[in-house]
């Protein structure tokens, strides 16, 4: 055994990764490539102790408490029983069509389908469907295509029971879903398979909670915090792993989070949007009398940004592990700095995306005042453009706040390593 003493080698220890860490890129590297490429490791800056002690403060104080009020928040909204309104719910089936004749009355404006029904108490019967139904616009159908069907289970004649709801589309969906996963787990292997499984945790917690609570007559602005809360701790966390950059990351996704919240509420009060003209409200609340539609409009803000949040913080906080792992020395406004010019870029680049994917999905409704020849400043007040421009800005904003948010987080983490580590690694004067 060594008789240095203890206190010398571990500070060699460290000295040797200090040197390890500031060697410049492309100078001595030690990989063998030969073409000066320089990898940084960050996880020497996860394994730092001045890093690990700064964010257990963090953890302990902020990130803590938060996720455990949503975990609390959520056991005590956790709808009971099923949501279904009995006076809405049909029965379905499906079926192939086998073949197509004109209607007898109608030959131009639709067809009768025969129908081999692979589903339900008539599986393997013949069923006639009108498609489409009387004084509904033209739908193309082909022999050899599945379609879906609604029941009317009162009807004794086969011939009335069934009628067209639309193309089973189960099957392509299916093949693009694993298409999809296998492209993931082809790029990204361990990681992206987590990512899977962060997908499917998103889809129930939308299916089994915040869904079902709305409807039980909670909040809807509370339920999608608290459950946007938990979905992003969870596919942070199972995703990045449990370590200080993935908690600083989500640490600035619910700080982002809260301000996207506050803002929607304000311009959605502000702009005098009641919620009516989305998608479903009317018959949202028709069978749910108590529901806001004003905060549903807001939880939707919430939903719709947290995917972008989750991007961009989880790319600020690495893009500062990154630089503190190539530089343990620099300061906490050189990393800040340096992170905010980084982020520039991405934001720039994000809030285009975001804002275009709000003008696509309202892409029909803008052709249609288009072709009305109205005034822009008239289609912008309109409720239903003015509610996507609110969704799309008040989106964008609260990615804009998670750059500086995030950034200055991590800064103040990992910021002066080598200093720090410099005063802990002095030997031990035993003398």
């Amino acid at each position: 055994m060594s008789s240095r003493p203890v206190g010398r080698r571990r500070a060699e220890r460290r000295g040797t990764r200090r040197r390890t860490l500031e060697t410049p890129a492309g100078h001595g590297h030690g990989h063998g490539h030969g073409h000066g490429d320089h990898v940084v490791d960050t996880s020497v800056v996860n394994q730092d102790a001045i890093v690990a002690r700064r964010v257990r403060i963090v953890v302990a104080a902020v990130l803590a408490p938060l996720i455990t009020a949503a975990v609390i928040a959520m056991i005590v909204m956790w709808p009971g029983g099923g949501v279904q309104v009995a006076s809405y719910q049909t029965e379905t089936a499906r079926g192939e069509i086998t073949k197509l004749a004109p209607c007898p009355d109608k030959r131009d404006q639709c067809d009768v389908a025969s129908i081999k029904l692979s589903t339900g108490k008539d599986k393997g019967q013949i069923a006639p469907v009108q498609v489409p139904q009387a004084g509904k616009v033209p739908i193309p159908i082909e022999v050899g295509q599945s379609i879906m069907l609604g029941v009317q289970s009162d009807a004794k004649d086969i011939a009335d029971r069934y009628e067209y709801v639309d193309h089973d589309r189960s099957k392509p969906l299916l093949i693009l879903a694993a298409i999809f996963a296998l492209a993931v787990v082809a790029l990204s292997r361990w990681r992206g398979f987590a990512a899977l499984i962060a997908l499917a945790v998103t889809a129930l917690m939308l299916t089994q909670f915040i869904l079902p609570a709305i409807l039980k007559g909670s909040n809807p602005l509370l339920v999608a915090v608290v459950g946007g809360t938990v979905i992003m701790a969870i596919a942070l966390f199972l995703t990045h792993g449990i370590n200080a950059e993935s908690s600083i990351a989500l640490s600035g996704t619910i700080a982002a989070l809260g301000m996207t919240v506050v803002l929607g509420w304000f311009f959605t009060k502000f702009c005098q949007l009641t919620g009516l003209a989305s998608d479903g409200a009317s018959a949202a609340q028709q069978f749910a009398p108590n529901l806001s539609l004003t905060g549903l409009l807001v939880a939707g803000m919430v939903i719709g940004a947290l995917g972008v949040l989750d991007d961009v913080t989880v790319t600020q906080a690495a893009a500062v592990w990154e630089l503190s792992a190539a530089n343990p020395s620099a300061s906490r406004a050189e990393l800040i700095s340096a992170g905010l010019r980084i982020g520039r870029t991405h934001v720039a680049s994000v809030v285009n995306t975001l804002v275009l994917a709000y003008a696509g999905a309202s892409l029909p409704v803008l052709i249609t005042f288009a072709i009305q020849g109205l005034p822009g400043q008239y289609v912008l007040s309109t409720e239903l453009v003015a509610m996507e421009v609110v969704r799309g800005l008040v989106g964008s904003l609260g990615i804009i706040a998670a750059v500086p948010l995030t950034t200055t987080l991590a800064a103040l983490a990992v910021a002066d390593r080598n200093r720090d580590l410099v005063s802990v690694a002095q030997p031990i004067d035993n003398n």
